[in-house]
């Protein structure tokens, strides 16, 4: 026993001693990447030498005595920090990704080799102008200089990520700079997943016209019926069943419908403003990620100091202030992608129908390489009309009639897109007028661009806008036949249709991704936007001042009242509060009358510490669920979200939207007020099950955590405890502070969607602006600097971002020079 008990003891002291040699060496390996910020360094190609300095937050001021080696400093930094992040968004514009991750992510690789953006980005170089094709080069050189310098010093393959996915590092050039701009378009446009929805809606719903409660119209000028989905297909086998959405595949760049994009932005003249100078607010909102999409950094151009939020990947400050002008940017939520049913030949499938009769796709062979897998070949088709897209893709098969094929028209499909032209020109300007010009050149991703100098405000939708024809049968708004000549887009509309706004009366601008214009088809925008709530709350705080600061901005910035809340909680309660005698303790009912009576206290603040906002939501996804699933069945799934409008037409019974109360399989005929009732017991028992009964002690940010999650080892057991971010959260789908909800999974209240960058500019004293982003500068999960800032945002705290050369020298981390041999 004695001579057991020794070997098993000798066992488990070789196990712990070859374990910790193992985790010794895996941090040694990973720590040779952390990039040192305090150094000099030899490289070619620049003109001169290059200056990095780097403040307390990480963030880098870059100096340099021309314009080309800035952009080569920027390209060393964003390298030297996010280089696994830029190769994975590189790989995912390619279609390049299964090389890495095997056969999960093809289905992924296919959608882009079919959209072939990065060929579109290739093509795209040459429509640059001189100066920003400069920029693209140098960038492209700063960004090789580290990788060069990876190789020769045996720095740990530039990030931990690369020892786990073991593949070549391309030296970069300007097209995949482009191409990232493209991959980011993509994100932010969600508009063609509407169309699918509301196609598959308009199948399985028992009475057409009911399509207009469920997907309604934000309020303004009436809009022209649409005709029934089914009716465009008059002579094709369509589903006329509802079934369940698939799931989307591994790293899927396109967002969830509602999650394509949205922000805020604001600004106000001299004579709002406390101090006498302009003031502007930005925070985008984008999927929450680690490290974030965003790395700030400071440039000093020939034109001035610029410093705000970058790209990794992309040559210029896409968001943020110079010496002259500050300018943010929301989702516009134009209407830039239309889908088309394209009928195949059948007699030749290689053909398709066309106003002029049949006509031969364009094709084009594509070898997807797959890590672990044979290689599968791919031929990708075209039509007039744009790229043929996977049937399966996004459920296209649901709407497709049998035998045909989807294309997709989008504004980003141009191989002249000259929207990095519009980035560096925007940096560049010296005042709002110029800053304007320089935005025609942008195409996509359309955008809100909300524009301050020292004197004067404005704010103008970026980006192509298509012409349609007045006659097109479905208007945009569902995949329409491509081969009648009405549907088709004649080209571009002329810049001088993109809405713009100077300089108003009341000396305040502002958008949430609310609807912007009241103008009819085909010069409408838009008919589905991304807010019809936040832009009530912000219109009030705006409104409640004469005049406002920098605080002020930021109070608005971080405001967690829900205006939904406020509208809709009366509607649904109204025939539920104080109805009768309270009911015995322990009963079902008595816990109904608890959670009636805590709501009928609440402001509509969906403050993290409350348990109201928890109590709410539960009860509101619960009713809409109820109301739905009755008519649509599997469909349901695919409303992950509350709608606002939805429920107050219901509830309103406009247009006898009162009807959705009903359920159609029972006997009885019920009504709303039995709805409410049934979706807040049914709310109280999911809550019960998984925070528990005590509803006193309930807290929303329980349920409303934001997990900044890693692209690729989020969800790796273990490991996704050191790459993941983890925080509690204030904040709603529909408060200006938002904080989108899942919607759907195990977690349907977690935070998936809000500002990952927040800045607030103050010309009256412009180094007292201020940003913050949600993560920090590093990709490196070993720097400090991978999530120090996420601390600050959490708590609605920023950094300084000030211009002041000396100030970040003061507090600088570290310097690095980049010298000429």
């Amino acid at each position: 026993m004695a001579t057991l008990f020794r070997w098993l003891l000798r066992l488990v002291s070789v196990a712990i001693l070859l374990a910790v040699v193992g985790v010794s060496l895996a941090y040694y390996l990973a720590s040779r990447s952390l990039p040192d910020y305090d150094k000099t360094l030899e490289v070619s190609g620049t003109a001169g030498d290059i200056e990095i300095v780097r403040d307390n937050a990480g963030v880098p001021h870059i100096f340099a005595p021309v314009d080309r080696d800035v952009f080569f400093g920027l390209g060393y930094v964003h390298a030297q920090d996010r280089l696994w992040q830029m190769t994975l968004l590189r790989r995912t514009a390619q279609g390049r990704l299964s090389e890495l991750f095997g056969r999960r992510t093809v289905d992924t690789d296919t959608l882009m080799r079919r959209l072939d953006l990065y060929t579109q980005a290739r093509l795209s170089v040459e429509a640059q102008d001189g100066e920003t094709r400069d920029a693209l080069e140098a960038y492209a050189a700063g960004v090789n200089a580290r990788i060069d310098e990876i190789n020769s010093d045996s720095l740990g393959r530039g990030a931990p990520e690369f020892f786990l996915f073991n593949a070549p590092i391309a030296p970069w050039q300007p097209a995949d700079s482009l191409a990232i701009v493209k991959l980011m378009a993509l994100q932010l446009s969600g508009q063609f997943r509407d169309e699918i929805l509301r196609a598959r809606t308009s199948l399985a719903l028992p009475e057409p016209e009911m399509i207009q409660d469920i997907l309604p119209d934000i309020p303004g000028p009436a809009i022209a019926e649409l005709p029934e989905y089914a009716a465009l297909f008059p002579e094709k086998r369509l589903p006329r069943f509802a079934e369940a959405s698939r799931p989307s595949p591994a790293m899927m760049p396109v967002a969830p419908r509602g999650m394509a994009g949205a922000s805020n932005a604001w600004a106000a003249a001299p004579d709002r403003s406390a101090g006498g100078g302009t003031l502007l607010a930005n925070d985008p909102h984008l999927g929450f990620t680690a490290p974030s999409t965003w790395y700030l950094a400071r440039l000093q151009l020939s034109t001035g100091g610029v410093i705000g939020g970058t790209i990794p990947g992309v040559p210029a400050v896409m968001l943020g202030r110079s010496e002259h002008i500050a300018w943010g940017l929301t989702s516009s939520y134009l209407d830039d992608q239309d889908l088309y049913i394209e009928e195949l030949d059948p007699e030749n499938p290689e053909r398709y129908r066309t106003p002029d009769g049949f006509k031969n796709f364009r094709t084009r062979r594509s070898i997807v390489d797959i890590k672990g897998a044979p290689p599968v070949t791919l031929t990708l088709r075209w039509t007039d009309n744009g790229p043929v897209l996977p049937r399966k893709a996004f459920d296209l098969d649901r709407i497709t009639p049998q035998g045909d094929v989807v294309s997709l028209a989008w504004t980003a499909l141009s191989d002249r897109d000259s929207s990095m032209t519009a980035a560096i020109g925007l940096m560049k300007a010296q005042n709002v007028d110029e800053a304007l010009e320089a935005s025609k050149a942008f195409v996509a991703p359309s955008q809100m661009l909300t524009l301050v100098d020292d004197a004067h405000i404005a704010m103008k939708l970026i980006g192509a806008m298509p012409e349609r024809d007045p006659q097109s049968q479905t208007q945009g708004r569902m995949p329409s036949p491509g081969w009648i000549a009405a549907n088709r887009w004649r080209g571009i509309l002329p810049d001088s249709d993109n809405p713009v706004f100077k300089d108003p009366k009341g000396g305040i601008l502002g958008n949430t991704n609310n609807k912007i214009v009241d103008r009819p088809f085909p010069h409408h925008v838009s008919f589905d936007w991304g807010d019809s709530q936040r832009i009530m709350r912000w219109s009030a705080l705006m409104q409640g001042r004469e005049v406002h600061t920098r605080d002020s901005f930021i109070e608005a910035q971080l405001d967690t009242v829900s205006p939904a809340a406020r509208t809709l909680l009366p509607l649904i309660g109204r025939d539920l509060w104080f109805t009768g005698e309270a009911a015995p303790e322990g009963t079902p009912l008595r816990q109904r009358e608890r959670a009636l009576d805590l709501l009928a206290e609440w402001n509509g603040e969906m403050n993290e510490h409350m348990p109201e906002p928890l109590i709410y939501a539960a009860w509101l996804r619960a009713l809409q669920d109820r109301l739905i699933r009755d008519e649509i069945g599997p469909l349901a799934d695919e409303y992950t979200h509350v709608d606002p409008l939805f429920i107050e037409r219901v509830f309103r019974n406009i247009g006898g939207a009162g009807k959705w109360c009903d359920v159609l399989r029972s006997a009885p005929k019920e009504t709303c007020t039995d709805i409410a009732r049934m979706a807040l017991d049914d709310a109280l028992v999911w809550v019960g099950e998984r925070y528990g009964t005590q509803l006193e002690s309930l807290r929303w940010g329980d349920a409303h955590q934001v997990t900044h999650k890693h692209s690729v080892l989020g969800d790796v057991p273990l490991l996704n405890y050191f790459v993941n971010i983890r925080q509690t959260t204030s904040g709603g789908d529909f408060t200006l502070q938002r904080g989108v909800t899942a919607g759907s999974g195990p977690d349907p209240f977690a935070n998936v969607h809000g500002a990952t960058y927040r800045g607030v500019y103050d010309f009256a004293d412009p180094d007292s602006s201020v940003f913050v982003i949600s993560t920090g500068e590093s990709g490196h999960l070993l720097s400090r600097h991978y999530d120090d800032m996420g601390t600050l945002w959490r708590r609605g705290e920023y950094i300084p971002m000030s211009l002041d050369e000396n100030l970040a020298r003061a507090a600088s981390v570290g310097v690095t020079h980049l010298v000429k041999p």
